[in-house]
């Protein structure tokens, strides 16, 4: 199921579209009007615990916002972080520019949505 809720996920998330300089704030928006509009129901600022507060929760799958090209390195122990957490079954990130992610983390599922590749956004 968590494969198939994924896909659902990320093809509401492939109708956004983005200036080429976004601010975080404005890719929280777009985000959540894509969610909005495909009827997903979601928790914004979803608190896992003690530090650790994901941007989007959809179900059981969470969706972490990144600006512009995060260090794989510091993504990837944050990530590892969150899907020690029994409430999720996935992650999803989304991010400006392609970063290196594994498929999965924690024995749970990882995609990444890369909205200058996928949206066809030309960034600096």
């Amino acid at each position: 199921m968590t494969a198939r809720d994924m896909d659902r996920i990320a093809d509401a998330l492939s109708a956004v579209r983005m200036p080429a300089q976004p601010e975080e704030y404005d890719i929280h928006a777009a985000v959540a009007g894509a969610l909005d509009g495909s009827g997903l129901g979601y928790t914004h600022e979803y608190k896992l615990g003690p530090r650790n507060r994901i941007d989007f929760l959809v179900g059981r799958i969470g969706i972490e916002v990144k600006k512009g090209r995060p260090a794989s390195s510091r993504l990837v122990g944050q990530l590892h972080r969150y899907l020690e957490s029994d409430a999720l079954d996935g992650m999803i990130v989304v991010t400006q520019r392609v970063t290196a992610l594994p498929a999965t983390i924690n024995g749970k599922p990882v995609k990444l949505i890369t909205l200058n590749r996928l949206w066809g956004v030309a960034l600096p």
